[in-house]
């Protein structure tokens, strides 16, 4: 598998964000996006996502399933943690597994892998921000897609739920899968590598 990216362009309220822009990765390959806030981090995994159109140049994903969207192939995690407060923990979770599609794992083993066991019945509106978030993060593991994008994925989560990522992480990695990721800094995985988004006005 490999997503590139060739001479792309993005344009958000009539400003451009970036462009000119190339990158590649393969499956079991990890790039982490940094720059400056506005240089155009969550842009371009939305572009990946096809949530946004690119103003200029294209996308291109071999490998992957031919009858469905790179949209479809991918897991999408933004800013903000996609969960119904009124559902408890399971049901979110099972919700997310049937609309996105077959399960790969039981919703029950992946709030193990994040921390989230003994909480399943809980309503997702008693949760704290850090477990909301990792209540996203189980979406990942419950159902298999080759494609992470995840946006400051760390965020709210304290040490212990980082080092779980990074696992989890490098598991998906392990099984050919490829992650973007917009953060801050570089991402502390094994072979990760960087792309710099510039100084785009």
């Amino acid at each position: 598998m490999r997503l590139s990216a060739l001479d792309l362009a993005c344009r958000r309220g009539g400003r451009e964000v970036f462009a000119g822009l190339e990158f590649a990765v393969s499956g079991g390959q990890a790039l982490s996006v940094t720059g400056r806030n506005g240089s155009g981090k969550s842009s371009l995994l939305r572009l990946v996502a096809g949530l946004v159109r690119p103003a200029g140049g294209r996308i291109d994903w071999e490998g992957g399933d031919p009858e469905l969207t790179l949209g479809e192939q991918a897991h999408y995690l933004g800013h903000q943690d996609p969960l119904k407060p009124s559902l408890t923990v399971l049901e979110n979770l099972q919700f997310w597994s049937r609309y996105l599609g077959a399960e790969r794992a039981a919703p029950e083993a992946a709030l193990a892998a994040v921390g989230l066991d003994g909480l399943d019945h809980l309503p997702a509106a008693y949760l704290s921000a850090g477990q909301k978030r990792r209540l996203s993060l189980a979406r990942l593991i419950t159902v298999q897609r080759p494609i992470w994008l995840l946006d400051e994925p760390t965020s709210a989560l304290d040490t212990s739920a980082q080092e779980r990522l990074a696992s989890l992480m490098q598991e998906h990695l392990a099984g050919g899968g490829l992650i973007l990721a917009a953060t801050h800094g570089p991402l502390v995985l094994a072979g990760a590598r960087e792309l710099r988004l510039g100084d785009a006005a």
